[in-house]
Order: C-alpha cells, then sequence, then structure tokens
C-alpha cells in the first residue's frame, strides 16, 4: 500500500461503522479480512498498544506490544519495557508513522458474559473510558479485550484480574496478528 491509497483509507470513514464480540478465533478471521481488503503488510501497519505493567489487567497492551516487538513487527508503540499509557499517551502517539494504519489494542472490562471476548470495531479506540478518563482517541481500528468484568471500582478490578486470564488473551491477540499479517523470515 503507497501513501496514496493509505490516505485514501485514512480519510474515509467507513460506510458502516461498527462494535462486534469475538472469541479469539473469529478475532484472526477480522484481521485476515482488513488485511485482504486492504493488501497489507505488516511494515505498513503500527500496533499501539495501551496499558500499564502495574495493573495486572491493564498489563494486556504491554504483553501484546513486547510479543509483537519480539516477533519483528517494525512498528510497535507501547512494550512492557516502554508502556503506552495514560501519562505518555499524548507524546507516545507522536512514533506513530504518518502512513501506517494504526490498531489500537487495550484491555477493558464489560459483563460478566462477555469476559474472554474481543470487542472490535472499525472505529478509534477511547483508551481509559472504562475507568472514566478522557484520553485521545486512537487507532483506525480497534481491539479491546475483555479482561474482566465492570464493576463499581474499576481501577480495584484491573489491579484483581487474573493474570493468567490476561497473558491468555494477550497471546491469543498476537497469534491472531501474526496469523493475518505475518512477518517474513
Amino acid at each position: 500500500m503507497n501513501a496514496e491509497q493509505y490516505g485514501k483509507i485514512k480519510n474515509k470513514r467507513p460506510e458502516i461503522q461498527y462494535w462486534e464480540k469475538m472469541d479469539g478465533v473469529q478475532l484472526s478471521l477480522f484481521l485476515e479480512a482488513i488485511g485482504q481488503e486492504l493488501v497489507l503488510k505488516p511494515h505498513e501497519l503500527a500496533f499501539v498498544c495501551i496499558g500499564t505493567d502495574r495493573s495486572t489487567g491493564d498489563a494486556l497492551g504491554p504483553l501484546v506490544g513486547s510479543r509483537l516487538e519480539e516477533l519483528g513487527y517494525p512498528h510497535v508503540i507501547g512494550t512492557l519495557e516502554s508502556p503506552c499509557d495514560a501519562s505518555n499517551l499524548a507524546g507516545r502517539l507522536q512514533e506513530v508513522p504518518d502512513d501506517c494504519l494504526v490498531i489500537a489494542i487495550d484491555a477493558c472490562l464489560g459483563q460478566k458474559l462477555s469476559v474472554g471476548q474481543y470487542q472490535v470495531s472499525n472505529q478509534p479506540l477511547a483508551p481509559g473510558k472504562s475507568v472514566g478518563k478522557a484520553l485521545p482517541l486512537i487507532g483506525d481500528y480497534t481491539i479491546a479485550a475483555i479482561v474482566n468484568a465492570d464493576g463499581p471500582k474499576p481501577y480495584s478490578v484491573l489491579q484483581t484480574t487474573s493474570l493468567h486470564h490476561v497473558l491468555k488473551m494477550a497471546k491469543e491477540i498476537t497469534k491472531a496478528i501474526n496469523y493475518a499479517f505475518p512477518m517474513q523470515m
């Protein structure tokens, strides 16, 4: 995809905007469909992986980012070593290359029956929404992993979310990305 093609995609909001819940297998197919429709290669993508390593529930983004970086994806913002969180989000967004399609990845809270699923969209992500923060919108596409059930104290819920569950979901997201946009060795 060249800059002109990307500009047409970036400046055109989809006619049909959607938010859908899906499991890990469906996530792979969702990402594969994006890649096939837009004919994307890994170097044409930027992954903004939001969260912090100081909270188990909120560590999903940096876990995904670290794994993508290990696999060789060139444009990853937000890792365990260098998180992209509320304190540095605006500055970190300056690192996103202008000619890349952006997939934003974050943890979120949801209904009890939705825990373990992914909320995906062809719209930007609103980071911090589940904990009442107003931060800049991010991405052309969104993957929000529902890591736990929403409760009266969202920060506490994220702090006490199962690390095993978060690791499992981070691995599933990474696997889906690698399936849809494989790195050429």
